[in-house]
Order: structure tokens, then sequence, then C-alpha cells
């Protein structure tokens, strides 16, 4: 039925974010970009792919942060176009998408509240997909207090703090429990929400969001190793859905070392894999969020992973390159089906690990590291 009235209101917008999928880097263009010398050539590179003449007007020597700067603004453009096209259900969907960028910018002020730090230059610093009317009104506040008395009024996050997070929760040692808490509730909320729009969309969606919630888990087991998290602490952190729930969580929460948290992954085959040593890793080396200082729901998710260094048998980097290799592998799957919403969110997670590949390959070029440069992770 669903695909009997779908493109009454949403075909036009699928049949674009299709054409914007079409238009991600290649293989090929992914190798022309390797072989750069300089920046330079690299931008000349980028301009014969839809990113076009998007640094023509930046004079040299163009940063990497400019490059992922103004390539995340193309993505913010195309976003935007959708979303103010999109109608019920699907403009809700899309409004969905943002809460995790608009959870990453709430936290990026609060830590400067907490650090007395000038929080316009911080709105600055926030992803612009997560910039809601009314941030400008979290600068007012002067003490945590006001802040979360503002977060709970004025943002669209106020149902996710409420029911997890006090104000007195807010300090330094709680901030990453709290972005945690919150995504646990987003990633539920946003599960529940695709549930009842039915069909291929719930679907898709289920499979993607389990396995960022079972990534999430394991990331956050991983990080409580050696630190003051308790275990019924850890516990809660935990969303309740993905593959992984309720029996791996809950081995997850008893884990203690590495090896047991491979042993709580053991059932799933996908998971399996990313605590093989042989298994494909990928190997996207720097290119994860954190480097393109615009991760969106992701970033934080990555930095959760400690500095381990080789217990991981492929080591903590590893770890995380074959969870970015398997999201990109489940993004892809979702444009196999039509007349459903998940292209949506998955041609903005593609786009976002591209732009996480170009900073990388564009770093390596102007470090002059060229034994790294191969190590992005390409999307087709």
């Amino acid at each position: 039925m669903e695909a009997l009235l779908f493109n009454v209101d949403s075909g036009f917008l699928e049949g674009i974010v299709r054409g914007y999928k079409a238009g991600l880097l290649t293989q090929n263009q992914y190798n022309n970009l390797t072989q750069c010398e300089t920046i330079e050539d690299f931008r000349t590179q980028l301009s014969a792919t839809d990113y076009g003449n998007f640094l023509a007007n930046e004079p040299l020597p163009i940063s990497t942060s400019t490059i992922s700067d103004k390539a995340t603004q193309v993505l913010v453009d195309q976003f935007n176009y959708l979303r103010s096209n999109a109608v019920e259900p699907l403009s809700k969907f899309l409004e969905y998408m943002t809460y995790a960028y608009m959870i990453d910018n709430v936290i990026l002020i609060i830590t400067g509240t907490l650090h007395g730090r000038n929080t316009n230059e911080l709105l600055q610093r926030c992803h612009p997909l997560g910039v809601f009317d009314t941030m400008p009104a979290l600068c007012v506040a002067t003490n945590v207090e006001e802040l979360y008395h503002t977060v709970l009024v004025e943002t669209p996050l106020a149902p996710y703090f409420r029911d997890s997070v006090t104000a007195a929760d807010l300090d330094d040692l709680n901030i990453e429990i709290i972005r945690n808490t919150l995504y646990k509730a987003y990633l539920e909320d946003f599960d529940a929400f695709c549930r009842t729009l039915g069909g291929p969309t719930a679907e898709v969606m289920h499979r993607i969001l389990s396995f960022e919630a079972d990534r999430r888990a394991i990331n956050i087991t991983i990080n409580s190793f050696g630190t003051q998290l308790s275990k019924e602490q850890r516990a809660k952190l935990f969303p309740t859905i993905g593959r992984l729930f309720p029996e791996g969580n809950n081995a997850l929460a008893r884990a203690d070392d590495i090896d047991q948290v491979r042993q709580a992954c053991e059932p799933i085959a996908e998971y399996r894999a990313f605590f093989d040593a042989s298994g494909a890793g990928g190997g996207a080396g720097g290119a994860r969020p954190n480097g393109t200082g615009h991760g969106g729901g992701s970033e934080s998710t990555a930095n959760l992973l400690g500095d381990l260094g080789d217990d991981l048998g492929g080591g903590a980097a590893d770890l995380e390159d074959r969870f970015f290799v398997h999201e990109v592998h489940l993004n892809k799957l979702a444009f196999l089906q039509q007349f459903q919403y998940a292209v949506f969110y998955s041609y903005i997670k593609l786009k976002e690990q591209e732009i996480r590949s170009l900073t990388w390959i564009a770093e390596c070029i102007a470090q002059n590291a060229r034994d790294r440069i191969h190590d992005y992770i390409p999307t087709f």
C-alpha cells in the first residue's frame, strides 16, 4: 500500500536524493585524489566531481579544516533543500535526523559553560545540521543551572533531558555519561517513530539503528574499562534496541576485559568479524568523525574508544574502522529498496563518510604522509 501512495508526497524528493547518491565519489575518483602531489592538485581533481568549484574562492594554502567545512556545507545545503520541500511524515523523519547533531551541539555548549568559555565562540563550532532556532538562548545562560532549564524549555531535546538528566548531573565527570544517556533515549525514540511508519522504512531503519545501538554499547563497554563507571551505570547507558539486546547487552554489562566483549559479540557473525585480527578492516586510519570537526552522531561514538593500544588484536583504531565499513555497507543496502525514507538517512551518513575520507586524503597530502594516504573508507 505504501508503494501505491508514496510518490504522491515523497517521490520527487526520493528521486533527488538518489541523484545526490549518484554524485558520491567513485573508487576511480578516489584513486585520482590519492595521486595528487599538492592541495592545489587536490582542488583541481575535486572540481571535476559533483563538488564542482566549491573551493574556487579559497586562497592558497587551503587548510584541511577548510576543505572539511566547505564539503560539510555542501551536505548541509542538500539536506536543507530536502527538508524545505518535505511534508509529513518525511519532514518529521528528517527532523529526527537532526537530533543527533543537536545533542552534540548542546553537550558542546554545556562543556563550554562549565569551563567558562565564550558561548558565542562555541556556537561557531556547532554542527550546522544541529542548529535550531532557539540555540542563541543557550548563550544567555551564565551557569549550569540556568543552562539546564533553558535546554528543557527551548530545545527539541527537552523530552530526552527531562527523562534522563538533572541539573546536578551537569559536571565534567558526568558529561560523557549524559551524552550517551541522551543518545540512548534518542535512538530508542527514533526507532519507535520508524516503527510507526511501518513498511520498508521501519525494516531498513531498524537494521541501521540497531547497529548504531550495538556499536555504542560495545564502545561504552570498552571505554569504561579502568574507569570509575560501575557495571550497573554502564548497563543503564545501553540502548534497548539492537541485535545484542538483551542477552548481548547483559554480557557486555558484566564484561571486565576485551575477551569478554568479544565473547558477548560472538553470536552475531558480523560483529564477530570486528574482533577477528584477520577480518576485513578497511583501515580508515584517521578518516574518522573527529578528524572532520563535524561528526554528528557518530563523533561521540568514535571518541568513546579509548587508547587501548593493541589490546583489541587489530587495535582500537582497527575496530573503529570496521564499524565504519559495516555502517557504509548497511547504508548502501538501503538504496536497494524503493518507496521508503531510509535512503535519506543513509545518504547523509554516506556523504559524511565521504567527507571524512576527503579530509583524510587531504591531510596526508598536506603532511606528505604518502604511506597512509590509502587508509580511507570508500563509499562506492
